[in-house]
């Protein structure tokens, strides 16, 4: 009897999720395929190499021996192109491999828009570990980066500025919305990222694009040009973190189904009942909840691993992602989120808001006005408890219910003081107001 080959291409946290849990529960050939490192490793861990608080050694989160005794095998090659007809994946180095069941894991790859000098040397993204090398060589230091401009005001963005700022480099954001992450978050819980990008020394731009990006002769990044303003900023290195889409130029040539990203089921599959996709490449056919039909999120991408292996194993598991969670960074600033808390209020809606006077801790809380049920939180500045948060989103607390009883979703560390009074008399003079 021939042993069945799973064959996963891509070593982020979904592939690698998918393969340890294949492992768990079957014998089964494992391969991973990437051709971006050998190791799996921790991407969002990636800008504390270039702070200096990590080695790449560090980003590691299992040791070398693992993989051989776990019998998973790591392969560094790059797949030009998958026969899903014949089930085989050709690479780069003329190989071809056959599998059993196919796993796309392949993650996600910086957008570009189309501006004159994107491709320039010294224009960059921040994604991957080859990213980081490069920006070791664009940008040492101060000396040899006097100025950086970064383009684009999502997560990988501000992690860019706040790298680049702890080398000295002085920094221009530009961002074209009205705030940072304003198709995230609530206005004014933009407006405390807004404040707080700026008191780190970061030049922030708000509701500024950019036209192109100027370059020497020998294709070297200049200066950048302002579209709104005509403007144009010297500067030795661009960052591009503009979004990323999913990663699918494998796919060009084959009947694997796709749009956005490699469309699936909700069991995971594609329109082969071999061939699945997890992460960040897959798009889902049919929305989850108010979920986007594409999850770039990191928590996500290991939900994904750990349903696709049932599946592969024998145990058919449709994907069930919950509620929605997501965490960040912003500087020195910590947020959270569960549930729904949206931009905009949406139809008989409200948000609670509470902010501390120095701008470094702020909630903000969504509930359904009509029957008075909890929808979702977000946090600044303030630890708070998944389990909980994820215990009322399910039995369907009350506002009420909720702010009496915020002292249990305190997840601050000892001696760090707790703000639940104020934020509770905050929100209860706000709905007194309402109901007035």
């Amino acid at each position: 009897m021939v042993q069945d080959h799973v064959i996963i291409i891509g070593n982020g946290i979904a592939g690698v999720t998918a393969a340890r849990h294949i492992r768990k529960l079957s014998d089964k050939r494992i391969t991973i395929i990437s051709s971006e490192s050998e190791y799996f490793f921790s991407r969002t861990a990636l800008m504390y190499v270039y702070m200096g608080h990590m080695q790449w050694r560090h980003l590691k989160p299992y040791e070398d021996h693992f993989w051989t005794k776990n019998r998973i095998q790591l392969l560094k090659a790059y797949v030009t192109s998958i026969i899903p007809e014949e089930n085989r994946i050709k690479l780069k180095d003329g190989r071809q491999i056959e599998y059993t069941q196919l796993i796309l894991a392949t993650g996600s790859e910086p957008q570009k828009f189309g501006w004159s000098g994107q491709d320039a040397k010294g224009v960059q993204g921040l994604y991957s570990k080859q990213d980081l090398e490069l920006l070791e060589k664009n940008a040492p230091n101060s000396e040899v980066c006097k100025k950086a401009v970064i383009v684009g005001g999502g997560l990988i963005g501000i992690e860019l500025a706040e790298m680049l700022s702890t080398r000295g480099i002085p920094v221009t954001f530009l961002v074209r919305e009205k705030h940072f992450w304003n198709n995230v978050l609530p206005a004014h819980d933009a407006k405390i990222i807004d404040e707080h990008i700026r008191k780190h020394n970061i030049d922030l731009r708000l509701n500024t694009n950019l036209e192109e990006v100027i370059t020497y002769d020998k294709n070297q990044v200049k200066a950048v040009r302002l579209k709104e303003t005509d403007e144009v900023i010297s500067c030795d290195l661009v960052g591009l973190t503009t979004g990323v889409k999913p990663r699918l130029e494998m796919l060009n040539q084959t009947s694997i189904q796709t749009n956005r990203g490699v469309l699936v089921n909700r069991f995971l599959e594609t329109n082969y009942s071999d061939i699945y996709a997890i992460g960040d490449c897959a798009e889902q056919q049919n929305p989850i909840d108010q979920r986007p039909p594409i999850e770039a999120v990191w928590y996500t991408g290991k939900m994904m691993g750990e349903t696709v292996a049932q599946t592969i194993c024998g145990r058919r598991m449709a994907y069930k992602p919950g509620h929605w969670f997501n965490s960040a960074k912003f500087f020195d600033i910590e947020y959270q989120t569960y549930g729904w808390v949206f931009p905009t209020a949406k139809e008989n809606h409200q948000h609670l808001h509470w902010s501390h006077r120095d701008g470094s801790k702020a909630m903000t809380i969504n509930f359904n006005q009509k029957n008075n049920q909890f929808v979702g939180i977000n946090t600044f500045g303030m630890r708070i408890r998944h389990e909980v948060i994820n215990n009322w989103l399910n039995e369907k607390k009350s506002i009420l219910e909720v702010l009496q009883q915020l002292e249990k979703v305190n997840f601050d560390p000892e001696f760090f003081k707790s703000y639940e009074k104020d934020i509770f008399k905050s929100f209860q003079k706000h709905l007194q107001k309402q109901e007035g």
